[in-house]
C-alpha cells in the first residue's frame, strides 16, 4: 500500500465544503483518503456545529462539567436530540464517551465531572510494533475512543494519539520506532497482519452490536418517559 499524507486540517476542510456544496459525497472522500466515511461525515457535522474550530482535532484530554454532562444526558433521554445531535450540539469528543455517560447514568451511577485534577493519566510505556497497531486498529474501531484505548492498554493519551495520527498519515509503516536503533523494527508477516484485522474486526462487531444493544434501551427508556 502506498503511503498517504496525512490528512491536514486544510485536507479536512476541503473535502467538508466540497461535500456541502455537494461536488463530492462522503463514501467517495472516505475511499480516496483510505478511512472510514463516519469520520468524514463527522467532520462534516462538527463543521455545521463549530466552524473550522469544530474539525480541528485536540491532542489534549477534554474536561466536562457535571452541568454539562446532565443536560447532554437529558436531552438524549427526552428525545430532544439523539446521540450524535447532542455529541455535537455539546462539543463532546465522540458518541462513544456521551453512551457511556448514559450508559453510567441509567444503571445508577454518580455522573462526576471530569477535569485534569481528577482523572487519572497514564505515563505511558514502551510498546512494540506489533501492540501501536493493534492499540490503533482498536481505536478506530471504538470510534476514536482515546480514553477507552488508554484504559484497556496502560498507555497514555499522548501516545494513542500519536500512534492513530501517524497510522492514518503513513499506515503500519509510520508506527515503526526508529530512535537509537541499530536495525529497524521487523514488518508484520502475512500471519500476525491477519490476526491482528481478525481483532479488530471482532472489535467493531462488538461495538456495533454494543451500540445497537444501547440504541434498543435508549427507546424502551424514551417509550416510559412518555407513558
Amino acid at each position: 500500500m502506498s503511503k498517504k499524507s496525512p490528512i491536514s486540517l486544510d485536507v479536512k476542510l476541503d473535502v467538508v465544503k466540497r461535500c456541502l456544496q455537494h461536488d463530492s459525497n462522503p463514501h467517495y472522500e472516505a475511499k480516496q483518503l483510505g478511512i472510514d466515511n463516519e469520520t468524514v461525515k463527522d467532520w462534516i457535522r462538527k463543521y455545521e456545529a463549530e466552524g473550522d474550530e469544530g474539525v480541528k482535532e485536540s491532542k489534549a484530554w477534554k474536561p466536562y462539567s457535571h452541568e454539562l454532562k446532565q443536560t447532554a444526558i437529558r436531552n438524549v433521554l427526552s428525545g430532544k436530540y439523539s446521540i450524535r445531535e447532542a455529541t455535537n450540539q455539546h462539543g463532546i469528543s465522540s458518541k462513544s464517551v456521551l453512551t457511556n455517560w448514559i450508559s453510567k447514568y441509567t444503571c445508577g451511577k454518580e455522573i462526576k465531572p471530569t477535569r485534569k485534577g481528577n482523572v487519572h493519566m497514564n505515563k505511558g510505556r514502551k510498546t512494540t510494533f506489533e501492540e501501536r497497531v493493534e492499540i490503533v486498529q482498536y481505536t478506530l474501531a471504538n470510534q476514536l475512543d482515546y480514553q477507552k484505548s488508554m484504559k484497556k492498554y496502560d498507555v497514555s493519551y499522548q501516545q494513542v494519539y500519536a500512534w492513530v495520527r501517524k497510522y492514518q498519515s503513513g499506515r503500519e509503516e509510520a508506527l515503526r520506532d526508529r530512535r537509537g536503533r541499530s536495525r529497524p523494527e521487523e514488518a508484520l508477516d502475512e500471519t500476525q497482519r491477519l490476526k491482528l484485522r481478525i481483532k479488530e474486526l471482532e472489535v467493531r462487531n462488538e461495538y456495533l452490536e454494543m451500540e445497537n444493544a444501547f440504541e434498543k434501551k435508549l427507546a424502551e427508556i424514551r417509550r416510559r418517559r412518555i407513558r
